[in-house]
């Protein structure tokens, strides 16, 4: 059983939003047939209570507390020195020597690096740390594209930060093409963008999907409905202080809805995750708007709403709100951004609309009782054959283990 250096930019436990969803099933796939030296950040001092259970699934772990005040100064400190924001706001000192040891006394048969963010860790060890024979980063989404179209968004001085950002990102992306020996992300789609940004590293870049957990996300959980009594319930789930999460609910809340409050007078709006922005906690204030913040489980609130929605106008690689909803059965509707990646066949999986009228009219018909079986049941059908995190997940085994890139290509298409 070899040793990899696993490292991830927040702690991977416990899975309950997107990151963290997908980089804990990474690392389950790591220790079928590795021993993993976790290395991560930890910024949310919530998840402290986890580190004793994360311990004793890993050979050695090693988790830096990171103050964000402290975080975003050090961050902001890198306009001055050149540096990119992103990259300074996980740096730590001590993550940086904890992975220089694991480099040099463990010696790992492959690092794998959750994100671009923590390419650094690796890509700029000391002259003593050998480099891991295999080198995979898994960057999920391309962060630089991200950057760039707040940048096109934004006004004044932030169009300047977030330009500056989108180019020091980049650097990284391009620099991670030349010297990772694969470079993974979230969807094919996300895949070609990266190609385009680093055409010399085309063959050694792989899409490879997201999955659903499938015995937690069923249509049989037999939880109570969180809703009480009322009229029929659209959800949207997600960490509700990312801004295009925060763009989206109240986009739904104040075109949306109205206009659907004219076809379904009662319907009601549960906007259901952590952190709600302060403009979002303000919502539950309009007719028919319920904001939770953070719930001890997100299950219920799909499976007992009548139609889950994702209406991102913003969205980079997979949706995890968008395969949960699918997995337990619930008719989607969703926008076109928040499907890319995910190969479901509008009108038959999904109803798919882009405009505030169209969405109503979509919320509307999936509330039909026949429709929003038909829709249900096939959505279910969907995730189960193509979004198994079993199945998904099978090419990082050649990946990790040897120079298998034609292989994992072939196991994830």
């Amino acid at each position: 059983m070899a040793d990899v250096l696993f490292l991830t930019q927040r702690i991977p436990y416990p899975p309950d939003k997107g990151e963290k969803i997908r980089s804990f099933h990474l690392m389950k796939r790591l220790l079928r047939h590795h021993r993993v030296h976790l290395g991560c950040l930890l910024d949310d001092p919530s998840d402290l209570r986890h580190l004793d259970t994360l311990s004793d699934m890993v050979a050695d772990l090693h988790v830096a507390v990171i103050d964000r005040r402290r975080a975003r100064l050090r961050s902001l400190s890198a306009l001055a020195s050149g540096g990119g924001l992103s990259v300074a706001y996980f740096r730590h000192r001590a993550l940086r020597h904890w992975v220089n040891d694991v480099l040099t006394r463990v010696q790992p048969a492959a690092a794998v690096v959750f994100s671009s963010n923590m390419a650094p860790y690796v890509l700029d060890r000391p002259p003593g740390a050998p480099r891991p024979p295999r080198l995979i980063a898994d960057v999920v989404d391309v962060d630089s594209e991200k950057f760039a179209h707040y940048a096109r968004e934004a006004a004044g001085p932030m169009r300047w930060i977030y330009r500056r950002e989108a180019a020091k990102v980049a650097g990284l992306e391009r620099r991670l093409g030349d010297e990772a020996d694969v470079v993974t992300l979230v969807s094919e789609p996300e895949a070609d963008v990266y190609r385009h940004i680093c055409p010399d590293a085309r063959a050694r870049v792989l899409g490879i999907p997201n999955g659903v957990d499938l015995a937690t996300f069923t249509p049989d959980d037999p939880a109570p409905s969180p809703y009480g009594d009322g009229g029929p319930v659209a959800v949207m789930v997600g960490h509700m202080d990312y801004p295009p999460n925060i763009d989206a609910a109240m986009w739904f809340a104040r075109e949306i809805l109205p206009l659907a409050r004219r076809r379904v007078p009662d319907l009601r709006f549960a906007v259901v995750g952590a952190n709600p922005a302060r403009e979002v906690r303000a919502l539950a204030e309009s007719p028919g708007v319920m904001v939770t913040g953070r719930v001890p489980e997100v299950v219920p609130y799909v499976n007992h709403a009548d139609v889950c929605v994702a209406p991102l106008r913003i969205a980079r690689g997979i949706q995890n709100k968008v395969l949960e909803a699918m997995a337990v059965g619930r008719p989607v509707v969703t926008t076109t951004a928040a499907l890319t990646g995910i190969a479901a066949t509008p009108d038959r999986d999904v109803l798919v609309a882009d405009t505030a009228g169209a969405f109503a009219e979509a919320v509307e018909t999936a509330l039909a009782p026949a429709r929003a079986a038909a829709l249900g049941r096939a959505a279910r059908r969907f995730v189960e054959a193509h979004h198994a995190w079993d199945t998904v997940f099978a090419p990082f085994d050649v990946l990790i283990d040897g120079d298998g890139t034609a292989e994992a290509r072939g196991a994830a298409e």
